[in-house]
């Protein structure tokens, strides 16, 4: 992992005008709030495909299905609990049902949004999400795999929603990493235990695996970028190769990726998964790293498992 700490959001932002640039169809819609969801830069670039639409998500969602229908590629930013709570009817009814080509990103998921609260503090939505048809459920770790996100899902027909974090994380991937939409990425080898991590918990699943390797355990670690078409191949592979499973994410332990490969095992290759998340229930005010600690997303948490 290359030392150098940035926020998901922060990359969606910088990805857009890229985008913006290479691809003239696409428009970025906001709720009063591309401040904080950086769609900012978006908007000094492209100001006539930059639409700001107050604190209205719902409208904002029923704008991009009209948007969508006429040929643009919108990418509708808010943060999570408006964008999967707020808006969802609309989201299910003119996004979902009619498969409209709406991207919808959401910034500031999970506990780790901080001193916002348990208020703000979506911790529901990948389940939301993921169980809409037609819906596409991506989350990513780090500056390369957004980037890439906010570009390749550009290119595929149909809605989709990006999960993106407010916290900063580690760079894990070069810029020239290969990614595949629906396919983990698996880093290691390791025989003793699976780590599936998703988002900000990718940095953390990192940590605990190279503090095992000093103790002697060898573990891999395997990035579900893609919640929803998930990567069944890939945790089959892993429960037949490897002695312990775990998942590990910034989402309620029900519905969110734990449950997604529980799923995937009770179905193709019954095996114990030891899940790690927020335990049903509400989440609390305090500092990101302080709150992943209280609620037990951390390496150290990880690392008791073994």
């Amino acid at each position: 992992m290359e030392e150098i700490k940035k926020a998901t959001r922060e990359s969606y932002g910088e990805a857009l005008v890229e985008l913006g640039k290479e691809n003239k169809n696409v428009v970025v819609l906001d709720a009063d709030l591309s401040t904080a969801t950086k769609t900012e830069k978006f908007a000094k670039q492209y100001p006539d495909r930059f639409f700001d639409m107050g604190i209205s998500e719902a409208n904002m969602m029923g704008v991009a299905s009209g948007l969508a229908s006429c040929g643009k590629i919108p990418y509708a930013s808010t943060f999570a609990v408006f964008a999967a709570g707020r808006s969802y009817d609309q989201i299910r009814c003119s996004i979902a049902y009619p498969k409209q080509n709406v991207k919808i990103c959401a910034t500031h998921s999970g506990i780790t949004v901080g001193e916002d609260g348990a208020t703000h503090q979506m911790i529901e939505d990948i389940s939301l999400m993921r169980t809409m048809p037609n819906m596409i459920v991506m989350s990513t770790c780090d500056d390369a795999e957004t980037k890439w996100a906010v570009k390749e899902i550009s290119k595929i027909e149909g809605p989709v929603y990006l999960r993106l974090a407010r916290v900063k994380t580690t760079n894990i991937y070069n810029k020239d990493m290969k990614f595949e939409i629906g396919k983990a990425v698996q880093i290691g080898e390791g025989k003793d235990g699976t780590i599936f991590a998703t988002g900000v918990t990718v940095e953390q699943a990192l940590i605990a695996k190279n503090i095992l390797k000093e103790k002697g355990i060898d573990v891999r670690v395997v990035d579900i970028h893609t919640i929803k078409p998930i990567d069944k191949e890939t945790i089959i592979k892993c429960a037949k190769e490897t002695e312990k499973l775990i998942s590990i994410e910034d989402h309620n332990i029900i519905g969110g990726l734990g449950s997604a490969i529980a799923e995937v095992l009770v179905e193709e290759y019954p095996k114990k998964l030891i899940r790690l998340g927020i335990n049903d229930t509400f989440g609390k005010s305090g500092k990101a790293e302080k709150l992943m600690e209280y609620f037990g997303i951390t390496a150290k948490e990880i690392i008791k498992q073994f």
